[in-house]
Order: C-alpha cells, then structure tokens, then sequence
C-alpha cells in the first residue's frame, strides 16, 4: 500500500475515489428516496453530449459535461411537474439525444481520436490537479446543500404534498437536487463512466437504507460504503491490471451478495 502512495497518479486517483464516494452516498440517498434512479440514469447518458460538446470546442470535459447534465435535468425535471405520466418517453429521448449529440460532435472534432472506453467504462488513473478540484468544490456544495436545507430535502423527499403545505417550494428542491444529481454523474463518470455510474450510486445506498432508521444515518453510511466499495475496487484493478470502473462495480455486487445472503440467514 505504502508503495502504491509513492506515484501521484495513484494519489489522485484515491482522493478522487474518497470524494466522489462521498458525493455518491449522499447524492444517492436523495434519488433513492425520491425515486429518482431513472431520472438519474437518462441524465447520466444525456451528459455524453456534453462531453462532445467540450471535445469540439476545446473545453474542460468537466465544464461541457456540467452544463449539458444541469440543462437535461431542468428539461427533466420540467417535463415531470408537466407530464408526469409521460416522463419515461421523454426520458429516453434525452438519454438518445444526449449520446447521438456527443458522438457526432467526436465525429466532427478534427484530428481527435477519443478514446471512448475512458469516458463510457471510468479513467481514474489519469484523474488531473484540475479534475480534483471540481470534485472537491461539488464536495463542499454538496455538503453544504445538506447542512442548510436538511428537513426542507427530508420533508420533500418523504412528502411532497405535506411539504408544500407547510410552505416549502418543493418543486424548487426536487429540481435542485436533481441538478445536484447531474453534476454527481458528472464526476462519478470520472471514476466508474456513463454505463456504471447509477450501480456507484445505488448499489451502497441500497445497503445503507435496509440498516438504517433516519435519511442523515442513511447518507453517511452510504458515503462510507461507497468510500470502501471504490477504495478497494481501485487498489484491486491496480494490483491486477484491470479496467478501475469495472472493478468498483463488481466490487459493491459482490458486498451487495454477500449482505444480502447475510440478511436472509438472519432472517432464518
């Protein structure tokens, strides 16, 4: 382990790994309990367009990612307050859309051959100084988010009538906190890429819940799940040469097996 510290690469990779499992617990919980895994999925796929754009013009693949993530979960989250009934159709438009946007826009980008396996399957090895630092700021906000607005996000995310009732805008949350859903698949796509991203974020929620009593002890639990999901499935792929997203992934399935194999013996 001492001798993995020793790289930068290895570094990055791992205070990367640490904040984006944070950011994935909480941010987790909240779709969780707003039933929102979805959603998430449709914006997770959408934000690929966003990569294309920042290709083609030449910016930050964070900051194209970002914008198209934030701009598919308002349309989402408009198209639910509106048709709620249709919300799956248009779902899978922006998830289409969003993908076939991106990768005509690689396919306009001149001289660029773009590795897509890093984008669709995780490059946490090759996580920047800069990459780092918009995680660690969505980290701060995030955290933030939570502190200040902890019973308006429980009162919406358990009753949205009775919320509003009591003068909370819930639309207003629900839409925030599905932006702050988009730019967690931003950087968790980072880590673990488009086609793996919602099993990061849902795979330790959905232990954190079945152990926990209150939506706080739910959030740090699956921070921490995911803390460790991530932290060894990295240092299994370092130790073995194989694809880090992948290897996160399987990680969690396989704690996933075993505590429910443990909760049906308890049962027993």
């Amino acid at each position: 382990m001492s001798d993995i510290l020793h790289y930068t690469f290895m570094q990055n990779a791992l205070m990367a790994a640490v904040m984006v499992s944070i950011i994935s617990g909480i941010i987790g919980s909240l779709i969780l309990v707003n039933k929102m895994t979805f959603l998430t999925g449709g914006i997770a796929h959408s934000s690929y367009g966003g990569i294309g754009l920042a290709i083609y013009f030449g910016l930050p693949i964070f900051f194209g990612a970002s914008l198209f993530a934030i701009f598919s979960a308002i349309i989402i989250a408009f198209i639910s307050f509106k048709q709620r009934h249709r919300l799956d159709i248009f779902i899978g438009l922006v998830w289409a859309v969003g993908m076939a946007i991106g990768v005509i826009l690689v396919d306009l980008t001149p001289g660029y051959n773009v590795d897509l396996m890093s984008y669709l399957f995780g490059s946490i090895l090759a996580v920047s100084y800069q990459d780092l630092t918009f995680m660690a700021t969505l980290l701060l906000l995030v955290l933030f988010f939570v502190h200040r607005y902890y019973r308006e996000i429980l009162a919406v995310s358990y009753d949205s009538e009775y919320a509003s009732l009591r003068g909370i805008n819930s639309k207003l949350f629900f839409t925030l906190i599905l932006i702050l859903s988009a730019l967690a698949v931003v950087v968790a796509i980072k880590v673990v890429g488009l086609i793996l991203v919602i099993a990061l974020m849902t795979i330790p929620t959905y232990i954190a819940e079945q152990i926990s009593n209150s939506l706080y002890s739910m959030m740090f639990l699956s921070a921490l799940l995911s803390t460790l999901f991530t932290v060894i499935g990295l240092l299994f792929s370092y130790n073995y040469d194989l694809t880090s997203g992948a290897s996160i992934i399987l990680t969690a399935a396989a704690f996933l097996i075993l505590f429910l194999i443990v909760k049906a013996l308890l049962k027993r």
